[in-house]
């Protein structure tokens, strides 16, 4: 089968970043299938790439975190313009698998299935509109409605849906009941991260002791609460405990973050530039502990955070800051702790508590590594997509087998 796969943020793991959509596009080429993926450049023309057996196509749509909203919107609407010139231009694919957010990439979907005739699986990876108008990005009455009904267009002329956690795809149900929605959460690569013993010598390089250690791996958005860890760690000081906290990644909140622990003067906070996944597996074997935050709206709990699964492979337990899938997981397999809104020092109480344990702490990386082997391989991602593009291939992926996974 000939795919197209729209993706305007792809990375490839030599950049870092979110690389769920490079594994996914390169097990279908593996299994025979011919992918052309569509993605965003910062260059300032066109370009194209082998990676892997992938057909890269960049298009030059210049974007960062740190754009204002009515600037994004302009990247977004850039990107769908851009690529609908170009898929005109290709060979016609037989289907279009279409990934989220921006919601906008669904203009494409929705444009290829009536000008084109080609079918297209919609995935959602956020909810959108919902996120941002929870987080009041979105606040005007029209464009709240306008992408509400958008979003129900998109879902409803899918082909089928994916959503990457219980939470979106109980969303996705309710909005589109009458299509299918299968569940593919993130996952984890268990090839580049894996348990590893504390490196004297990485420690070394990065300025660090060997002493009890929190990180925070993944993006440093206004929705990530990163600024729950620098806190923690003001605390941590005030009660001179011999603790660091290390801060690993990039976005809009990154400055702010260093500003906020440069006021309050913390020698135990550590910032290391954002890096390939192998840098972020370097990190994480610094860490006795790995740092899960959202902000507090009930729609960051669906989420399907990267940073989780990398933690997991790793071996690693984890604090979660909000209830949600990832928390029931944390809870139901022994993981490691919540330190949720409001109860910081009953969760910091029980840090100290599991500082002094290490058999538990132990277990509880343990424990992560096992789940991510039994629920949360590429292979398990890759099979199951291969089976909703082509579902005579295998049993329907909606999923008996992730009911241990509903939250």
């Amino acid at each position: 089968m000939r795919i197209m796969y729209i993706h305007q943020y792809f990375k490839s793991p030599a950049e870092g970043g979110a690389v769920r959509s490079y594994h996914l596009a390169k097990g279908l080429v593996d299994a025979g299938h011919e992918v052309e993926l569509i993605t965003g450049s910062q260059e300032k023309s066109y370009d194209q790439r082998w990676i892997d057996g992938i057909k890269v196509h960049f298009l030059p749509v210049e974007y960062n975190q740190r754009f204002s909203f009515l600037k994004r919107i302009k990247a977004f609407l850039s990107y769908v313009s851009q690529s609908k010139r170009l898929i005109k231009k290709l060979r016609r694919a037989d289907l279009l698998y279409i990934t989220s957010t921006p919601l906008t990439t669904g203009l494409l979907g929705l444009w290829a299935k009536k000008k084109l005739a080609i079918p297209y699986i919609f995935e959602v990876r956020d909810l959108w509109p919902k996120a941002p108008i929870e987080v009041g990005i979105i606040r005007n009455p029209i464009v709240k409605r306008f992408l509400i009904a958008l979003e129900k267009k998109i879902y409803r002329n899918a082909l089928s849906i994916v959503a990457l956690s219980p939470g979106i795809a109980r969303h996705i149900r309710g909005v589109a009941p009458e299509r299918t929605v299968h569940l593919i959460p993130n996952f984890s690569d268990l090839d580049v991260f894996y348990p590893k013993e504390k490196d004297e010598q990485k420690l070394l390089d990065y300025g660090l002791q060997k002493t009890f250690t929190i990180a925070y791996t993944g993006a440093l958005g206004r929705v990530n609460a990163v600024d729950e860890l620098v806190l923690f760690a003001e605390l941590a000081q005030d009660r001179q405990k011999n603790w660091q906290f290390l801060i690993m990644g990039e976005g809009s909140q990154e400055q702010s973050l260093k500003d906020l622990a440069k006021s309050k003067k913390l020698k135990n906070t550590f910032f290391i530039p954002f890096g390939s996944k192998e840098r972020v597996n370097e990190v994480l074997a610094c860490a006795d502990l790995a740092w899960i935050s959202f902000a507090p709206f009930p729609v960051l709990k669906t989420n399907s955070p990267n940073k989780f699964f990398d933690a997991i492979a790793a071996g690693k337990a984890v604090i979660v800051n909000h209830k949600g899938w990832v928390y029931e997981l944390m809870k139901t397999h022994h993981l490691g702790l919540a330190c949720l809104p409001g109860k910081i020092q009953t969760a910091f109480s029980k840090i100290e508590e599991l500082e002094k344990d290490s058999e538990r702490l132990s277990q509880m990386g343990k424990n992560s590594r096992l789940i991510a082997e039994k629920f949360f391989t590429k292979e398990q991602a890759i099979q199951k997509l291969i089976q909703v593009i082509q579902p005579h291939n295998g049993d329907d992926t909606s999923g008996h087998d992730m009911l241990i996974l509903t939250a």
